[in-house]
């Protein structure tokens, strides 16, 4: 199958009409339709039926569809992917957040003030890796085996948040299995962090009932102000507490943390800026973990 036949294919199987198709493609109808009968020919598979004046995809010219279309999507990404790879090589620095978001958007506003020519592009995106610097997270640390890349690892505490009651207000730790009938509040998105938590969840036994979820880590933190649940905070990725509605309780059992990573790609020429920025980054993470250290939040 050639390319060309391909997008003909999918074009004629979107509108089931091949003068339409013809039109959208710019191309002439009888040379649409001659390269429509020609797969058919190599595959020896019926691909359309008549039905009436119209056309209608056959059971396996459905399947055919769905098989191409994400393949046809992935390859006309393909430009403008290496467009990205080919500004990798300029000034910029592209950074992508799997992790952390607060601390490190944190760390850019101070890099900013003793580097202003320096422009950081932001990305959330785990399915990419076009990047010069990524931070994200992993329950246990793997060392990494790309020599080429740079890893560094801190470990954060994963603290209980709870609304400041009674029931909370003298206890200085917590188990998980202790409040397996509570209701928990979440930040979605952070596909990362939930999973970790979901395992550690898994291994105290209980199953958490979340009733609400948003993409804020006010919202989070407000919700479980006004006693409508508790949830899962880390230490200093999300920044300190700045209400006395909530408290912040250490998980006794299990003892729940998370390794943070920054690597970066020796991927450019001149990589200067890129390790200038990521030793600023971590040597910023590493002084609040060092900060938080012995610390009662």
């Amino acid at each position: 199958m050639e390319l060309n036949q391909i997008k003909y294919f999918l074009e004629v199987a979107k509108n089931e009409h091949v003068t339409k198709s013809a039109d959208n493609l710019h191309v002439a109808q009888p040379a649409l339709t001659q390269s429509i009968h020609k797969l058919e020919e190599e595959l020896e598979i019926p691909l359309f039926k008549h039905d009436g004046r119209n056309i209608k995809l056959t059971t396996y010219g459905q399947w055919l569809y769905k098989k191409l279309t994400p393949i046809v999507k992935e390859i006309d990404e393909i430009p403008e992917q290496l467009k990205t790879m080919a500004n990798l090589e300029d000034s910029t620095i592209h950074l992508n957040i799997l992790a952390a978001s607060t601390l490190i958007t944190n760390a850019i506003i101070e890099y900013k003030k003793i580097n202003k020519k320096v422009h950081i592009q932001l990305n959330q995106n785990d399915q990419t890796d076009l990047y010069d610097i990524c931070v994200t997270t992993k329950l246990f640390y793997q060392q990494n085996e790309n020599e080429k890349d740079s890893v560094f690892v801190c470990s954060e505490k994963i603290f209980l948040a709870v609304p400041n009651i009674p029931r909370f207000s003298n206890l200085k730790s917590i188990s998980l299995e202790e409040v397996k009938n509570e209701n928990f509040i979440a930040l979605s998105g952070s596909k990362h962090l939930r999973t970790i938590c979901d395992k550690y969840c898994h291994e105290a036994g209980i199953r958490p009932n979340i009733i609400f979820e948003s993409d804020n880590i006010s919202a989070v933190k407000n919700t479980i102000g006004a006693n409508l649940g508790i949830g899962f905070w880390p230490q200093y990725s999300w920044g300190k507490l700045d209400t006395k509605k909530v408290l912040l309780l250490e998980i006794s059992d299990p003892v729940c943390s998370r390794d943070i990573l920054i690597s970066y790609k020796k991927n450019k020429l001149d990589c200067s800026q890129v390790e200038k920025f990521y030793n600023f980054l971590t040597d910023y993470v590493s002084s609040k973990e060092k900060a938080s250290l012995g610390q009662t939040p």
